[in-house]
């Protein structure tokens, strides 16, 4: 089975308490779901159209596992908590190999 991984990029954040809040849900409720955090941070440096912001790398053992992971109810619920206290992009790709 091809690993799948999740990639989410902040655009920006407007509510940082929201945003701690979240991700003491969001944490245990994507290892839960079987993701594995990979990378987690600012951007230390950006090129193109990149923009400095969080970025979140996790790895699932497949795109169903991430899917189910985003559209678990834990999950859900961090989503809740977060609000419109950030703006991001998030995608789920196939590993290559």
């Amino acid at each position: 089975m091809t690993k799948a991984y999740t990639i989410v990029t902040y655009r920006s954040v407007s509510d940082p308490a929201a945003l701690a809040a979240y991700a003491v849900l969001a944490g245990p409720a994507i290892e839960k779901a079987g993701g594995r955090l990979l990378a987690r941070g600012t951007a230390v440096k950006t090129f193109e159209a990149g923009i400095k912001e969080r970025v979140v790398v996790i790895e699932f053992d497949g795109v169903g596992q991430a899917v189910a992971a985003y559209e678990s109810e834990a999950y859900r619920k961090a989503l809740a908590v977060l609000g419109t206290g950030a703006e991001r992009d998030i995608r789920i790709i196939e590993g290559a190999g």
